[in-house]
């Protein structure tokens, strides 16, 4: 199944599905061309807007793709997997109403609304369901937890392989339990927001790194891995394809480049001085997310609640205006921990760019003595 997987594009390099606007279908096609596998986003689209972004990458590119699905969430942490919320936790509709009023001021600021925290759990997940195995794509990928076996077996016999993220070897268990071709195995070094299966109150600082993870998973499960978080550089896939990893799986390099859909300014931001270090936060969704320390992560992060995604439809306006704005201090600036090593490079020049890195760190790891012996 890895060589299967690995074989629908020529380099083991894969442009991480960003939503809100990043993955659009010119990257995601340079990429595909590129011999790397491009992913498009459809978390926070309609499935209609899902069905036009597939057509238009598929006039743009005849080479294998992706796209990513969010799974629904439930109405408070881990309800959809049967377990109780946790003692103690304020309900979900109390801490965003309580959050709702801290952020009164940021409403004024930019002379906007909060959004309707109500907008919806499942971003439309059933129909997006039934577009995607109405027009089969070749890969596709699930975020937030795990699709059910039914899913995943339907998905199968439309010919679509399916990569499943999980953030410890216990959510890899679940994956291959499941049926999935593969498990997406992200570091806490990930920009974004983590793919964790339920959000609890601890998940908002700890994490385990990538080669740790890569390592543990690849002694879990039979499935491929494809390893994802922090990685900005050649050398860094070689180093998760000798832990095991089959492919490497990469964001924050790819949201730099002139055909990514980021702001402006959050392209700027990775590389500005200003910014110099990440961090986990809820301010923006509700949800843990690896992003740049601005402004309002640093007032409001302390303060978010765990209410996935009633903040996100909250903050909606906010990052909206705040980007209008030109105000990067207001804006969800997601990036991993590598942020400062991005490169504006053309999405398929940097495709090549890593692949020679690669292949140069590969020869070199050839090239080390041998325990006990000479190099060979």
């Amino acid at each position: 199944m890895s060589s299967a997987l690995t074989d629908l594009f020529p380099h083991p390099i894969v442009q991480a599905p960003m939503a809100g606007g990043v993955s659009v279908p010119q990257l995601v096609a340079a990429v595909s061309e590129a011999g790397g596998l491009g992913f498009l986003a459809a978390g926070y689209k309609t499935a209609d807007g899902m069905y036009q972004e597939i057509k238009q990458l598929r006039g743009l590119t005849g080479r294998p793709f992706g796209v990513n699905v969010f799974m629904p969430q439930p109405e408070y942490p881990g309800a959809a997997t049967g377990v109780s919320a946790p003692t103690g936790a304020a309900p979900s509709s109390g801490a965003v109403e309580v959050y709702a009023h801290q952020l009164a001021g940021e409403a004024a600021w930019y002379e906007t609304e909060l959004g309707d925290p109500d907008s919806g759990r499942d971003d439309g997940y059933e129909a997006k369901l039934a577009v995607l195995l109405d027009n089969p794509v070749p890969v596709v990928s699930f975020h937030f937890g795990v699709p059910s076996r039914e899913v995943l077996d339907r998905f199968r016999r439309a010919g679509t392989f399916t990569l499943v993220t999980a953030t410890t070897a216990e959510e890899a268990r679940a994956v291959e339990r499941a049926g999935a071709d593969a498990v997406i195995a992200q570091g806490v070094e990930a920009g974004g927001h983590q793919g964790t299966h339920r959000d609890l109150p601890e998940n908002d600082g700890s994490g385990i790194g990538l080669l740790s993870l890569v390592a543990q998973i690849r002694e879990t499960v039979r499935v491929p891995v494809v390893a994802a978080g922090g990685i900005m550089r050649g050398s860094q896939i070689a180093a998760v394809l000798a832990a095991g990893a089959s492919a490497a799986q990469l964001g924050t390099a790819f949201l730099a480049t002139p055909e990514s859909g980021a702001h402006a300014l959050h392209k700027q931001a990775l590389t500005n001085p200003l910014f110099a270090r990440t961090e986990l936060t809820r301010a923006f969704s509700g949800r843990p997310a690896r992003g740049l320390v601005n402004r309002f992560l640093r007032e409001h992060g302390p303060y978010a609640p765990a209410a996935y995604p009633d903040v996100h439809h909250m903050t909606a306006p906010l990052r909206k205006a705040a980007a209008k704005a030109g105000d990067a201090q207001g804006m969800a600036l997601w990036a991993g921990q590598g942020h400062r090593l991005a490169r504006a490079l053309p999405a398929g020049e940097l495709v090549e760019v890593l692949a020679a890195e690669l292949a140069e760190a590969r020869t070199a790891l050839s090239g080390l003595p041998r325990p006990g012996g000479d190099a060979r």
